[in-house]
């Protein structure tokens, strides 16, 4: 009989934490690694999702916060939370080990994520960026309680921090949700996710 695996624990990342956390988000998103879960975005994006310096710059940012996401001591999620200031959030670098994608690890980490924003940050809504050709996961949001609002920004063709494009109708859509009152509950839903940008 297997053992039942541990709780989700919550911590801030550290310098320390940069390669596995580069690793996962890359597991999640680019190469054959990715297609293991259903975030992957192999088929639209080649080249990297993030590197060293990206990650650092969030883990030592004034204004956001790398969350470490473990299981009995290893590194299974990880997500980025930012003070935009006016009650607003950001979310973003959401991975989750494609292994696990579709167990409800990511609506846990979501669900974390929002209540710290709301509690400490005294956030009143979360905004998050995701590629509008991503229709599976956009609906996966929505299911969570985020609304599309139609506010895009263009995909940074040629630069290949962001990944090499093989479509060139790549945009970004701001996806909102409420942090107070009934609409901060969600959907309930307990599938997966992990690709907020």
């Amino acid at each position: 009989m297997q053992p039942q695996p541990g709780p989700l624990t919550y911590r801030d990342a550290t310098p320390d934490d940069v390669d596995a956390v580069v690793a996962l988000v890359e597991s999640a998103y680019r190469g054959e690694s990715s297609r293991a879960g259903w975030t992957s975005e192999a088929d639209i994006l080649g080249g990297q999702r993030t590197d060293r310096q990206g990650v650092l710059d969030v883990v030592e940012s004034a204004s956001s916060r790398l969350i470490a996401v473990e299981r009995d001591g290893a590194l299974v999620a990880c997500c980025q939370l930012a003070d935009r200031g006016d009650g607003t959030a950001y979310f973003g670098m959401f991975a989750v080990r494609p292994g696990l994608q579709g167990g409800g690890v990511g609506r846990r980490v979501i669900t974390e994520v929002e209540r710290v924003a709301r509690e400490e940050l005294d956030a009143r809504e979360m905004q998050m960026t995701v590629i509008t050709v991503r229709e599976e996961l956009i609906a996966w949001y929505e299911r969570c309680g985020y609304r599309r609002t139609g506010d895009l920004t263009p995909f940074p063709y040629g630069d290949e921090r962001f990944g090499l494009p093989t479509r060139d109708d790549l945009e970004f859509e701001l996806l909102v949700k409420p942090l107070t009152g009934e609409a901060a509950a969600g959907g309930a839903e307990p599938v997966d996710a992990g690709a907020a940008r």
